[in-house]
Protein backbone atom coordinates (compact mmCIF):
# COMPACT_ATOMS: atom_id res chain seq x y z
CA UNK A 1 0.00 0.00 0.00
CA UNK A 2 1.24 3.24 -1.03
CA UNK A 3 1.90 5.70 2.17
CA UNK A 4 -1.03 7.62 0.64
CA UNK A 5 -3.10 5.55 0.79
CA UNK A 6 -2.15 3.81 3.89
CA UNK A 7 -2.33 7.54 5.84
CA UNK A 8 -6.29 7.72 4.67
CA UNK A 9 -6.59 4.55 5.92
CA UNK A 10 -5.41 5.18 9.41
CA UNK A 11 -7.35 8.53 8.65
CA UNK A 12 -10.38 6.66 8.81
CA UNK A 13 -10.09 6.41 12.77
CA UNK A 14 -9.14 10.16 12.96
CA UNK A 15 -10.95 12.42 15.99
CA UNK A 16 -11.53 14.84 13.05
CA UNK A 17 -15.26 13.98 11.19
CA UNK A 18 -13.74 15.92 8.28
CA UNK A 19 -10.71 13.73 8.06
CA UNK A 20 -12.47 10.64 8.48
CA UNK A 21 -15.09 11.56 5.67
CA UNK A 22 -11.87 12.47 3.49
CA UNK A 23 -10.10 9.36 4.03
CA UNK A 24 -13.44 7.50 3.39
CA UNK A 25 -13.96 9.10 -0.31
CA UNK A 26 -10.07 8.52 -1.16
CA UNK A 27 -10.42 4.60 -0.11
CA UNK A 28 -13.88 4.52 -1.95
CA UNK A 29 -12.12 6.20 -5.03
CA UNK A 30 -9.12 3.93 -5.44
CA UNK A 31 -10.63 0.71 -4.72
CA UNK A 32 -13.12 1.43 -7.90
CA UNK A 33 -10.25 -0.66 -9.86
CA UNK A 34 -8.06 -2.88 -8.54
CA UNK A 35 -5.77 -2.74 -6.06
CA UNK A 36 -2.67 -4.88 -4.63
CA UNK A 37 -3.22 -4.48 -1.20
CA UNK A 38 -6.58 -6.01 -0.49
CA UNK A 39 -5.65 -8.15 1.80
CA UNK A 40 -3.36 -6.00 3.91
CA UNK A 41 -6.53 -4.74 5.39
CA UNK A 42 -8.94 -7.47 5.09
CA UNK A 43 -9.06 -9.33 8.03
CA UNK A 44 -9.10 -6.02 9.86
CA UNK A 45 -12.40 -4.66 7.53
CA UNK A 46 -13.80 -8.06 8.29
CA UNK A 47 -13.81 -7.53 12.22
CA UNK A 48 -15.20 -4.38 11.40
CA UNK A 49 -18.34 -5.99 9.80
CA UNK A 50 -19.11 -6.65 13.51
CA UNK A 51 -17.89 -4.11 15.26
CA UNK A 52 -20.00 -1.81 17.93
CA UNK A 53 -19.50 1.03 15.50
CA UNK A 54 -22.08 1.23 13.35
CA UNK A 55 -19.55 3.71 10.76
CA UNK A 56 -16.90 1.19 11.09
CA UNK A 57 -19.52 -1.67 10.41
CA UNK A 58 -20.51 0.30 6.87
CA UNK A 59 -16.92 1.52 5.69
CA UNK A 60 -16.56 -2.43 5.72
CA UNK A 61 -19.16 -3.32 3.97
CA UNK A 62 -18.47 -1.00 1.56
CA UNK A 63 -14.49 -1.40 1.27
CA UNK A 64 -14.76 -5.35 1.16
CA UNK A 65 -17.31 -5.05 -1.69
CA UNK A 66 -14.83 -2.32 -3.73
CA UNK A 67 -11.95 -5.01 -2.75
CA UNK A 68 -13.92 -8.06 -4.47
CA UNK A 69 -12.42 -6.91 -7.78
CA UNK A 70 -8.97 -6.77 -6.28
CA UNK A 71 -9.86 -10.77 -4.30
CA UNK A 72 -7.49 -13.12 -6.45
CA UNK A 73 -7.97 -15.70 -4.08
CA UNK A 74 -11.98 -15.49 -4.03
CA UNK A 75 -11.98 -14.64 0.00
CA UNK A 76 -15.42 -12.98 -0.79
CA UNK A 77 -16.97 -16.35 -1.68
CA UNK A 78 -16.37 -17.15 2.29
CA UNK A 79 -16.73 -13.55 3.80
CA UNK A 80 -20.03 -12.67 1.62
CA UNK A 81 -22.39 -13.73 4.28
CA UNK A 82 -20.51 -11.67 6.88
CA UNK A 83 -20.63 -8.71 4.60
CA UNK A 84 -24.39 -9.38 3.42
CA UNK A 85 -24.92 -9.32 7.26
CA UNK A 86 -24.46 -5.44 7.04
CA UNK A 87 -27.01 -4.87 4.49
CA UNK A 88 -29.83 -6.13 7.56
CA UNK A 89 -27.80 -4.19 10.23
CA UNK A 90 -30.41 -2.53 12.85
CA UNK A 91 -29.16 1.02 11.93
CA UNK A 92 -30.90 1.37 8.91
CA UNK A 93 -28.34 3.97 7.37
CA UNK A 94 -25.95 1.35 7.82
CA UNK A 95 -27.76 -0.88 6.50
CA UNK A 96 -28.62 0.71 3.14
CA UNK A 97 -24.74 2.10 2.68
CA UNK A 98 -24.05 -1.71 2.48
CA UNK A 99 -27.05 -2.64 0.72
CA UNK A 100 -26.34 0.05 -2.06
CA UNK A 101 -22.92 -1.14 -2.24
CA UNK A 102 -23.27 -4.80 -2.40
CA UNK A 103 -23.41 -5.21 -6.41
CA UNK A 104 -19.83 -4.48 -6.30
CA UNK A 105 -19.04 -7.90 -5.41
CA UNK A 106 -20.72 -9.05 -7.90
CA UNK A 107 -18.49 -7.44 -11.00
CA UNK A 108 -15.62 -9.54 -9.55
CA UNK A 109 -16.59 -12.98 -11.27
CA UNK A 110 -19.56 -15.47 -12.28
CA UNK A 111 -19.33 -16.98 -8.89
CA UNK A 112 -19.83 -13.75 -6.90
CA UNK A 113 -22.00 -12.38 -9.67
CA UNK A 114 -24.24 -15.61 -9.09
CA UNK A 115 -24.32 -15.40 -5.35
CA UNK A 116 -25.38 -11.26 -5.03
CA UNK A 117 -27.99 -11.93 -7.65
CA UNK A 118 -29.51 -14.44 -6.01
CA UNK A 119 -29.08 -13.08 -2.59
CA UNK A 120 -30.88 -9.24 -3.80
CA UNK A 121 -33.27 -11.73 -5.73
CA UNK A 122 -34.32 -13.90 -2.21
CA UNK A 123 -34.29 -10.20 -0.41
CA UNK A 124 -36.64 -8.82 -3.09
CA UNK A 125 -39.32 -12.07 -2.97
CA UNK A 126 -39.19 -12.49 0.83
CA UNK A 127 -38.28 -9.66 2.61
CA UNK A 128 -41.78 -7.47 2.59
CA UNK A 129 -41.76 -7.97 6.88
CA UNK A 130 -38.42 -5.64 7.10
CA UNK A 131 -38.96 -2.13 8.02
CA UNK A 132 -38.31 0.24 5.12
CA UNK A 133 -38.95 -2.73 2.60
CA UNK A 134 -39.75 -0.34 -0.27
CA UNK A 135 -36.51 1.42 0.14
CA UNK A 136 -34.97 -1.88 0.14
CA UNK A 137 -36.57 -2.95 -2.70
CA UNK A 138 -35.52 0.25 -4.58
CA UNK A 139 -31.99 -0.19 -3.25
CA UNK A 140 -31.93 -3.83 -4.89
CA UNK A 141 -33.05 -3.00 -8.12
CA UNK A 142 -30.61 0.26 -8.27
CA UNK A 143 -27.88 -2.22 -7.15
CA UNK A 144 -29.22 -4.24 -10.53
CA UNK A 145 -29.00 -1.64 -12.84
CA UNK A 146 -25.88 -0.81 -11.35
CA UNK A 147 -24.52 -4.36 -12.32
CA UNK A 148 -26.06 -4.12 -15.81
CA UNK A 149 -24.88 -0.49 -16.34
CA UNK A 150 -20.92 -2.50 -15.52
CA UNK A 151 -21.50 -5.25 -17.45
CA UNK A 152 -24.32 -5.23 -20.19
CA UNK A 153 -25.28 -8.57 -19.29
CA UNK A 154 -29.21 -9.23 -20.13
CA UNK A 155 -30.10 -11.82 -17.79
CA UNK A 156 -28.93 -9.48 -14.92
CA UNK A 157 -32.00 -6.68 -16.99
CA UNK A 158 -34.46 -9.45 -17.11
CA UNK A 159 -33.69 -10.62 -13.80
CA UNK A 160 -34.55 -6.74 -12.14
CA UNK A 161 -37.93 -6.42 -14.62
CA UNK A 162 -39.08 -9.53 -13.39
CA UNK A 163 -38.50 -8.20 -10.27
CA UNK A 164 -40.15 -4.98 -10.80
CA UNK A 165 -43.23 -6.92 -12.45
CA UNK A 166 -43.84 -8.89 -8.66
CA UNK A 167 -44.22 -5.46 -7.15
CA UNK A 168 -48.38 -5.22 -6.53
CA UNK A 169 -49.02 -1.94 -5.51
CA UNK A 170 -48.33 0.41 -8.86
CA UNK A 171 -46.66 3.24 -6.92
CA UNK A 172 -44.00 1.37 -6.51
CA UNK A 173 -43.73 -0.42 -9.28
CA UNK A 174 -43.29 2.85 -11.60
CA UNK A 175 -40.82 4.02 -9.01
CA UNK A 176 -38.54 0.94 -9.42
CA UNK A 177 -39.49 0.70 -13.18
CA UNK A 178 -38.18 4.05 -13.74
CA UNK A 179 -34.57 2.96 -12.94
CA UNK A 180 -34.61 0.97 -15.75
CA UNK A 181 -36.09 4.01 -17.92
CA UNK A 182 -32.86 4.40 -20.03
CA UNK A 183 -31.62 0.79 -20.30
Amino acid sequence: MDQTTQTHYENLEAKNKDLQYEAFDYIKAVTKERVDWAYEVWDQLKEWLTDPDNHRRSRAAQFLANLAISDPEKRMLEDFSAVWEVTKDPKFVTARHSLQSIWKVAIAGQEQKEMVIKSLVDRFENGTDEKNYTLIRFDIIQGLRNLYGETNDEEVKQIALDLIEKEIDPKYKKKYASVWKKA
